[in-house]
Parts: structure tokens; sequence; C-alpha cells
């Protein structure tokens, strides 16, 4: 692929995905835009075991951009970064097509482990702001991590993940994150737990005060 026809494929990546681009040139201005141009550069060093000259490009663009994004990462198309501040993704780690992250994103292992150690992100997913997600295993496609999400375990595709630790809270969904781009509204496990116990409390609330009558008129006949 060309370098121009990569240039308008990110440039419609970014038009699809961000509401605040007015005119196509911005697009030269993005911080996502300018990180993935140097990482297939680097990259393609990378695998030539030009390991100094890829770091060398890698280390400039952290600087440039505050995206940090190992050469020895896959990245496929249509990868957009929201922001990008604070984007750190490891060596080993394998991103499938249209994905999105957005800032503080972390794609990291978990210690000093050997091969493997970055998780894989499969095809159409998208992760919130400031989410972590440490190991070598693979979120499924068309799934969506929460803001904040600590996700330490494999992710079935068509997921919603939330929380500290991430747990899947929803499945199955036939939307795509991309079409909607939201990492808001999504379900929170807390709340609907301590909703249920309300409603359990309330229900033996009303349990006691019906055997409290019933034991009251018990005592009158007496």
């Amino acid at each position: 692929m060309g370098f121009w026809t990569f240039v308008k494929e990110e440039m419609q990546v970014i038009k699809e995905r961000d509401p605040a681009i007015k005119k196509p040139i911005e697009v030269f201005l993005y911080p996502s835009f300018k990180a993935i141009v140097r990482h297939r550069f680097a990259h393609k060093l990378y695998l030539k075991k030009h390991y100094v000259l890829a770091r060398m490009i890698s280390q400039r663009t952290v600087r440039k951009t505050g995206i940090e994004i190992h050469p020895g990462a896959t990245i496929g198309k249509g990868f957009f970064i929201d922001h990008g501040s604070g984007v750190v993704i490891g060596e080993t780690a394998i991103i499938g097509d249209n994905v999105t992250l957005y800032q503080g994103v972390t794609l990291g292992g978990t210690g000093k482990e050997k091969g493997k150690r970055h998780p894989t992100i499969g095809d159409n997913v998208m992760i919130g702001s400031g989410a972590k997600v440490l190991g070598s295993f693979t979120v499924g496609e068309n799934s969506q991590i929460g803001a904040g999400a600590v996700v330490l375990s494999e992710v079935p595709p068509n997921s919603t993940v939330v929380g500290v630790p991430g747990r899947v809270v929803k499945r199955d969904s036939i939307r795509i994150p991309r079409e909607t781009m939201d990492q808001v509204h999504l379900p929170d496990p807390v709340m609907m737990q301590i909703n249920e116990l309300h409603e359990e409390n309330t229900a033996l609330r009303e349990q006691i005060s019906k055997l409290a009558k019933r034991f009251d008129e018990l005592i009158k006949r007496k």
C-alpha cells in the first residue's frame, strides 16, 4: 500500500470517529495520525531487525505525541486513538482492524515473562479512557472496555466489561462500538446490585410488617 493511499485511509478513519474534525487537513495535526504513521515505519524496521533505529523512532514519537507504541506491536487497519496522551502499547500486543483507544489506555504485560506477554485485541473493539488491559489473552471482537476498567483475563466476543478488576456485564451485543463511540453509557454492576438489595430489603420489610400485624391480631383474640 502506497503512502498516500494509507494517508487517505487514516483520514477517513478519523473523520468517521471524531465529530470535532471540520476539514480533512486537520488530520495531519492529530497525535493519533502522527503516531500510527511513524509506527508503521518503525514496525517495518523492527521486522528487519533494525531494533535500535526502530526504537529511536518510537521514542521520538512519544516525545512528540504522548503515545508510546513499541515498534514490535502489530496493528491492523482502521486504528484510531482519540486524543492519545498516555496511551502505551507493548511489544507483543496484537491489535485487529477498526480498533479505537481513548487516552490513557495501556495494553501491557504483567511482569518479566518471556514470549507473548501483551494482549490481543480483536476487530472492532473500543477501549475507554484510562482502561488497563494487562496480560497475554484475547479481547474478543466487537467488545467494549469501559473507562477506568482493569482487565486481567479473557474477554469473549461481543462483550461489555467494566470495573476493577474488569467484569463482563453484558454479552452478545450486536452493536459495533465504533459506530457509537459511546464509552459512558455502559452497565453499572455495583448500582445494579445495590438496586437488587434495595428491592429485597423492601420486600422483607413488607413481609415483616404483615407478620407483625398478624401477630398483633392473634394476641388481641386471646
